[in-house]
């Protein structure tokens, strides 16, 4: 990660062209990147490659999610996302934990492929026979490997095989490197089915990777401290806030509606950054709920607890099967432009910036929920797009905003009185 300050004080308040300045200096970015962001990053044509039946394009905003240091480096952070306060929340809850920061680590790139025979007459004498023949299987693999992973240390390194009933599941692990994996992966269990067919007696029904990447966690940590939590409060209260947060953690640990929305705004932040660099927020989230239900009932990806000196101490742990090769992260110029922010050097990287991210973002939403309430701060910047809504124009947008945050009263039928008031005084 380059050597940067992410503290960008009052980053907020700046201008677009103002903030755009400020990266284009602190990153050295060119005058051609940073045209990207006006255009989404891909034209209609290369938006054709890329899917079928296009007819256009459809953008999200980028922002940039500050305060961030991981693991002692301060990082900017590229996120794409439609809902007000995501960006807002996690750079807030990043400066509340500010100097220490994040410490963040994850496993080894490695992903799960499955090879579903059917039609077995001896599942488990199937499941003998292709353990037995494990190391074949693996350098026949890695000999097929299409994607090079073996040259840059990868590849596979684990068969596993589960028998049910008539029929055999294989299981093989793969070393992807900086690449998400499902196109190699996907190649190297087609690669093998033949010989597991032969093997088992069966057919091979399937042959998929798995998105539960349980081999390739990401984990991260961060410590509040209860004095500028306290201090932190905009309201008058006796809450104390790191007692508050643990009760709300503890009512997610008990109750699976309360865990999934509490699972659902930790993707909140995951996803904008997966979206930003082009890789699978689909995949990244089922493996995150399949996770929260792993072996157990359903969950919370985060946990919360004091330390010997009654600090909040919040931690996270869950798959994130990410990449910075390949696919979209390579073919789309924004996505490679959101590597070049954050200054990742490797997918592990990658993934140790979504799980501080997605731990943030948490704690930034039960922060709200058992303090002022969620809907303070999400409403006051939700004010904006109800102006818009009501057919507010240029400044007169943060003038509306602001009036009807004050009032209490974000609501379309006001924003078009007041539009109608500020326009009356022009007159």
């Amino acid at each position: 990660m380059a050597n940067i300050d992410s503290s960008l004080p009052e980053f907020y308040k700046k201008t677009v062209a103002e903030r755009r300045n400020l990266l284009k200096g602190m990153l050295s970015l060119s005058d051609e990147e940073l045209r990207l962001l006006d255009s989404g990053g891909i034209t209609t044509e290369q938006g054709n490659r890329m899917v079928e039946n296009v007819i256009g394009q459809f953008a999200l905003p980028l922002g940039i999610a500050a305060n961030f240091r991981i693991n002692g480096k301060d990082v900017l952070i590229p996120m794409a996302t439609e809902e007000p306060s995501v960006i807002a929340a996690a750079s807030y809850a990043a400066k509340l934990c500010r100097p220490e920061g994040f410490e963040a680590k994850c496993d080894g790139p490695i992903m799960t492929g499955q090879i579903y025979i059917v039609g077995v007459k001896s599942p488990n004498d199937a499941k003998k026979k292709v353990l037995a023949r494990k190391m074949e299987l693996m350098s026949q693999a890695n000999s097929e490997d299409r994607a090079m992973l073996v040259k840059y240390g990868g590849g596979v390194k684990e068969i596993e095989a589960r028998a049910f009933k008539h029929e055999l599941v294989v299981y093989v692990s793969v070393d992807c490197r900086d690449a998400m994996g499902a196109n190699a992966v996907n190649t190297i269990c087609e690669a093998l089915a033949p010989e597991i067919e032969k093997l088992s007696g069966g057919t091979a029904r399937m042959r998929i990777l798995s998105n539960l990447a349980i081999k390739r966690k990401a984990y991260a940590k961060a410590t509040w401290k209860k004095d500028v939590l306290q201090k932190s409060m905009k309201i008058e209260t006796n809450i104390d806030v790191v007692s508050a947060m643990l009760e709300a953690y503890k009512f997610a640990a008990q109750d699976q509606f309360r865990a999934t929305t509490h699972n659902k705004g930790i993707m909140n932040g995951i996803d904008a950054v997966v979206i930003a660099t082009g890789n699978d927020f689909r995949a990244v989230e089922a493996g995150a709920h399949s996770y929260a239900a792993y072996e157990r009932e359903y969950l919370p990806l985060t946990k919360y607890y004091k330390d010997k000196d009654g600090n909040l101490v919040g931690e996270i742990e869950l798959p994130i099967a990410v990449g910075i090769l390949g696919g979209a992260t390579k073919t789309h110029p924004l996505a490679q432009l959101s590597l070049k922010i954050m200054g990742v050097r490797s997918a592990q990287e990658l993934a140790q910036v979504m799980a501080a991210v997605g731990l943030a973002q948490n704690f930034a939403a039960m922060r709200a929920l058992v303090t002022e309430g969620i809907q303070r701060g999400h409403m006051r910047l939700h004010a904006k797009n109800i102006a818009v809504m009501a057919g507010a124009k240029d400044e007169e947008i943060d003038k509306i905003a602001q009036i009807m945050s004050d009032e209490k009263a974000v609501r379309v039928d006001r924003a078009k009185q007041l539009l109608e008031k500020i326009r009356g005084e022009r007159t």
